[in-house]
């Protein structure tokens, strides 16, 4: 497990170190230095095809599709387990109403519902939280929900009940406490999933926008000018593989550790 946290940990570190100590700012032209390779004209990565260091473009396109991750799988996270909680917890018609609520919103076309966004609100790069959540959470309820339906069932549980505690007291104390092992496994293996959507989003141009930058949007760029600057494609690629692997072997080892 050591491993991928260490990885992960330096990843977030140089995204948050190498852009303000860069000597070329992620969003300056370096006028003479257009499409440069790498170790050539000061810069480490080379550059884009507009003269932009890749070095620092790389750590904070890092550091947004990061940010982007986390936070949506948070989101997901807090919406998803008092969902699903709840819906195993009452059970009967309530649980039927709200996961048949769940059901509906899976069948909705997340193209669709991004690009509604964008055209009603703009785009901007708290849409891309507020679309990825409204999609990634449905997973986590159902999760959820299942292994709330299978802790009910319990003696623990029943014994709370026969003592008197409410359904409240029996889901913060008993429930959610029991839940907590599966639903971090699920979280470590969620977000390099939501990276991934914010990576297709930003790659299509429906994610984050110009002068920011994310590892989506680089490797976009990247793949335009493949032929002529492959550099700017493999940086961004490099970066982004190896976040993946690092959160996935995370979850992989967390899953084996807690099961």
């Amino acid at each position: 497990m050591r491993g991928p946290v260490v990885t992960l940990a330096a990843i977030a570190a140089l995204a948050l170190i190498v852009p303000p100590l860069s000597p070329w700012p992620y969003d300056a032209i370096d006028w003479d230095a257009v499409r440069t390779p790498p170790l050539t004209g000061g810069h480490l990565l080379g550059t884009d095809g507009a003269g932009r260091d890749l070095l620092a473009r790389c750590f904070v396109g890092a550091r947004v599709s990061l940010g982007v991750g986390i936070a949506a799988s948070l989101v997901s996270l807090l919406i998803g387990v008092a969902w699903g909680a709840v819906a195993g917890l009452v059970g009967g018609r309530v649980d039927s109403v709200m996961m048949r609520a769940v059901d509906l919103l899976y069948a909705l076309p997340f193209m669709f519902f991004v690009i509604v966004l964008m055209v009603l609100f703009g785009r901007s790069i708290l849409l891309v939280f507020l679309a990825i959540g409204a999609v990634e959470w449905l997973t986590m309820a159902r999760i959820v929900r299942g292994q709330t339906i299978a802790l009910k069932a319990r003696g623990f549980v029943e014994a709370a009940e026969a003592a008197g505690s409410g359904r409240p007291r029996i889901l913060l104390r008993h429930i959610l406490p029991h839940l907590a092992g599966v639903v971090l496994v699920y979280l470590t293996l969620s977000v390099p999933q939501v990276m991934m959507i914010e990576s297709f989003l930003s790659f299509l141009g429906l994610g984050v926008q110009e002068p920011l930058t994310s590892l989506g949007i680089l490797i976009k760029e990247g793949a335009d000018e493949m032929e002529i600057a492959p550099w700017a494609l493999f940086a961004p690629g490099a970066l982004l593989v190896a976040i993946l692997l690092a959160f996935t072997m995370l979850g992989e080892r967390l899953r084996a550790r807690l099961a």
